[in-house]
């Protein structure tokens, strides 16, 4: 557990750190950008390679795949409508809501088809 909170860790810093990345000179804007690339993919495998030893610990990961899902949905969705009410709608966010959305979609009709 230690190691996934490093690994996040990195990741929440890396992306505030590029939330404003004008201060910074261009080389190290794109050293960020390949940091806060090579921690999400740590990340990802981090969570793919999660296996839960009962049902208590499924449960936990059920509940925690949920949660991110709906915060990341919150996010994109709280985002549309802030752009759209300024006019300035980008085109990436309507993009990710429904990679999220899709995805979720095609898990659960893989899972059902599976069993």
């Amino acid at each position: 557990m230690t190691i996934e909170v490093v690994v996040l860790s990195v990741f929440v810093f890396l992306a505030g750190f590029l939330v404003n990345p004008y201060w910074m000179p261009g080389n190290m804007e794109m050293t960020a950008v390949t940091l806060l690339v090579v921690a999400f993919v740590g990340f990802a495998g981090l969570v793919l390679r999660e296996r839960a030893r009962d049902e208590r610990e499924e449960a936990h990961r059920a509940f925690a795949g949920r949660m991110g899902f709906l915060a990341g949905m919150a996010v994109l969705t709280l985002g549309i409508v802030l752009q759209a009410l300024a006019h300035k709608l980008d085109p990436w966010l309507l993009w990710a809501l429904f990679a999220m959305a899709a995805a979720k979609l095609v898990a659960l009709l893989y899972g059902k088809l599976r069993q």
